[in-house]
């Protein structure tokens, strides 16, 4: 193997020069309109002295499926004035089964140990879990109370649930799932900051921006 002489080895220290300012360029604070939109009016949390970081999503949507590994290793490491809760996105009437879903299985408390295993049924397994009939057989296979959980998934409780999840949606103005809103301030999603790498950097940072600009909060 030939050794690289003096020229090449100044040509490869140049290709890491770039590729290292390039790394910086994308590591850099997150540009409005771009990596993140303002939410007008911002929305007021549930969470009283916690910025609050919500996650919108659809049991449906395999780009928030795709998400949920990165967005359980960004939980580890969630800071501790934040608090994160997720929130059903609801923009079409065709989403509102998996919605009840979701609503349903909280309302049981089962949604700590269900929440993957309906991800995985929809995207893994291909099952129609919109349907209620497929909904209750699959339910009571994974060892569920078929009944009980069909008297939740028609309650008037999560009726309402569903209701207030399609007028938050429009609240936060949110335009696709999955979308995290920080302090119901900001908005942005993977598809804005161009992949998931980048979205949890912005989630990040967006989240500092809240903190600077809470009463008492660090002055940049």
């Amino acid at each position: 193997m030939r050794s690289f002489n003096s020229m090449g080895w100044r040509r490869l220290l140049a290709v890491l020069v770039l590729l290292l300012s390039g790394g910086l360029a994308i590591a850099g604070p997150p540009v409005l309109k771009k990596d993140y939109v303002q939410i007008v009016p911002p929305q007021p949390g549930e969470s009283a002295n916690k910025i609050e970081v919500v996650e919108f999503f659809y049991y449906g949507c395999s780009h928030c499926y795709d998400l949920e590994p990165a967005l359980s290793n960004w939980l580890k490491r969630k800071p501790a004035d934040v608090a994160f809760r997720q929130q059903p996105a609801v923009f079409r009437e065709n989403w509102i089964p998996l919605t009840k879903t979701y609503f349903a299985l909280d309302a049981l408390g089962l949604l700590p140990a269900f929440n993957d295993k309906v991800y995985s049924a929809v995207h893994n397994d291909g099952l129609g879990l919109s349907d209620e009939a497929t909904m209750s057989k699959w339910i009571g296979q994974q060892g569920v109370d078929p009944v009980k959980f069909g008297e939740a998934y028609r309650s008037f409780a999560v009726q309402n649930q569903v209701q207030r999840a399609i007028q938050i949606t429009r609240d936060y103005q949110v335009k696709g799932t999955p979308s995290i809103a920080v302090a119901g301030k900001y908005l942005t999603s993977p598809s804005m900051t161009g992949g998931i790498d980048r979205f949890f950097e912005v989630v990040d940072q967006l989240i500092e921006m809240a903190r600077k600009e809470a009463p008492g909060g660090k002055k940049g």
